[in-house]
């Protein structure tokens, strides 16, 4: 079984002051944050609860902090980027040099089945 949890909510009339100050004034948090529904599983839930408890925090603060730890590690991956497998030679051997890539398929796997 899963559990439907609503991770955070605010209005746009509410203003949620950061810990933050610009100037001496606070920073207020207006109408950055939506309403959403997410499914857990009933352990994961459970699990995720606990350390929250144990670490005197909310379960909103701690799906926060792993999403942001998730998308920032997943930025600091980058791109994929294949690895320069060359190698040095002339290009193609003589006989294959004008023929079609279904010829040269078909003898790479020439004597190895179907």
């Amino acid at each position: 079984m899963t559990h439907l949890v609503y991770c955070y909510t605010f209005q746009a009339c509410d203003a949620v002051p950061l810990l933050a100050h610009f100037d001496g004034a606070p920073v207020y948090d207006m109408a950055s944050h939506m309403k959403t529904t997410i499914q857990i599983a009933d352990n994961l839930l459970q699990q995720a609860r606990r350390v929250a408890q144990g670490e005197n925090t909310t379960l909103k603060a701690l799906v926060e902090q792993g999403l942001r730890q998730t998308l920032a590690e997943r930025s600091r991956r980058g791109g994929f980027r294949l690895r320069k497998a060359t190698f040095k030679g002339k290009g193609l051997q003589h006989p294959f040099v004008e023929s079609s890539w279904e010829k040269i398929r078909e003898t790479s796997y020439e004597g190895r089945g179907a």
